[in-house]
């Protein structure tokens, strides 16, 4: 089912449109609202003198001297082609004609898979902005059935943005693209080796992928880096160790003739696997457990102390034990 009036609950919910305007294809033109479509999980955190606590803070000032900018006389110096100094204002800017489109123009329908990931940028969604959003559901329906991506440009944040038009979960998205100039070319000396591929080494390193094959479910992964933080802040709130050290126990491998033969690594790897229990269903996703209560001499800030929430559990770089 396409989004509909009584389904509209993203700004009750907190989301807010950042812009609005019409989303045009041939003569036919949807209104929509954008919204972002991601956030930020990251602990909230500010600078601090680490002496005392005290907060730091920033000031705009004239170099050289202790004389503070206010924002509003701030403009922007660019070099000319000549090596000259411009400064253009804010209201230079609002001149260009960029910022008089309130349109996503759509430009052409491309297949999927001839835009590589590595162009995608910043995904938004587009809310119906009429009282119908028949147009919108028609335009969605169609794009998804043809397995095609619309290529657009629009304006956002005084800005020209090349996009992408896709349907995920029955809602258009635009994925901003990155301009061709501002993808690097990836040029390693490698490259121009002449690497010798033996077919046993290919065969057993599909074997490998093979056994590791699944489909992608993003919630099977959790953000372990928030995660210790979260476990490092709540510890030293209580006065107490988060990761106590642990002996590491001594290892009669010799890690180097392990990978020596590539080959032979390979196969290991894939004997691992088919020994594992790779393929059963990954474990439900726990609470972090609170750190253990050794004490340490941790020194406090002397700022004010305020009661520490524990954080829930995030999603995306390690994959949890199956």
């Amino acid at each position: 089912m396409y989004p509909d009036e009584g389904r509209r609950q993203w700004q009750n919910d907190g989301m807010r449109s950042i812009w609005k305007g019409d989303l045009s294809f041939g003569l036919v033109n949807v209104p929509v609202k954008v919204y972002s479509a991601t956030e930020s999980h990251d602990r909230k955190s500010y600078q601090v003198d680490s002496k005392d606590g005290t907060r730091i803070r920033y000031r705009r000032v004239r170099e050289g001297t202790d004389s503070e900018v206010d924002y509003s006389d701030i403009a922007n110096a660019y070099e000319s082609d000549n090596g000259e100094t411009v400064i253009l204002t804010k209201e230079d800017l609002a001149t260009l004609p960029v910022q008089k489109s309130p349109e996503i123009s759509i430009l052409e329908f491309v297949p999927v898979e001839q835009v590589d990931p590595i162009y995608f940028d910043k995904p938004y969604y587009l809310e119906p902005a009429s009282k119908s959003p028949k147009a919108y559901a028609l335009l969605a329906k169609a794009l998804d059935e043809t397995d095609r991506l619309a290529i657009a440009t629009f304006t956002l944040r005084n800005r020209t943005r090349l996009a992408a038009l896709r349907v995920v979960d029955n809602v258009m998205t635009l994925q901003t693209l990155l301009w061709p100039d501002e993808v690097r070319k990836a040029d390693f000396s490698f490259l121009d080796d002449d690497l010798t591929i033996r077919p046993q080494e290919l065969e057993m390193a599909s074997s490998l992928i093979d056994t590791m094959a699944k489909d992608f479910d993003p919630s099977e992964f959790e953000d372990t880096y928030q995660l210790e933080l979260s476990k490092l802040v709540e510890a030293k709130a209580d006065g107490a160790e988060a990761f106590p050290e642990e002996e590491e126990e001594d290892s009669d491998t010799d890690d180097d003739s392990e990978v020596a033969d590539l080959l032979a690594a390979l196969r290991a790897s894939v004997k691992d696997k088919d020994s594992g229990d790779s393929g059963s269903a990954p474990a439900k996703k726990t609470a972090a457990k609170k750190a253990p209560a050794k004490k340490a001499p941790a020194k406090k800030a002397p700022a004010r102390k305020t009661a520490a929430k524990k954080a829930p559990a995030k999603k995306t770089a390690r994959k949890k034990a199956s």
